[in-house]
């Protein structure tokens, strides 16, 4: 099977899908990542990246139960899906490799 092209904004989403579990919905999404990055991100670009996902067939969604904090809406729910685990342990791997490649004199030393 050929590997779908994953880009770095989608792969930190799909991470930290799988982080938050079966708590992953977009604005929780939009929180953990500023948690884990400090990058701050909007709600559209989380939705964006989270609908291209799920055209890959990396995510899944589904509608969870309606909540009084929304004033009875349902919040959707996303999931990693077997292709999306399994992509992401490709890019791990490959990542693994390439640092790996790397001469240890080859990257300057910082001074801390």
């Amino acid at each position: 099977m050929k590997r779908t092209y994953l880009g770095e904004f989608e792969e930190i989403v799909l991470l930290t899908v799988a982080i938050l579990g079966e708590g992953a919905y977009g604005v929780a999404i939009t929180d953990e990542l500023d948690r884990q990055t400090g990058r701050t991100v909007s709600i559209s670009a989380v939705h964006a990246a989270l609908h291209r996902l799920e055209e890959k067939g990396m995510l899944s969604s589904f509608m969870g139960e309606a909540t009084a904090e929304r004033g009875g809406r349902r919040k959707r729910l996303f999931r990693v899906t077997v292709i999306g685990s399994k992509t992401l342990q490709e890019v791990r791997d490959q990542r693994n490799r390439l640092w790996d490649a790397i001469a240890p004199q080859t990257l300057p030393v910082l001074g801390m």
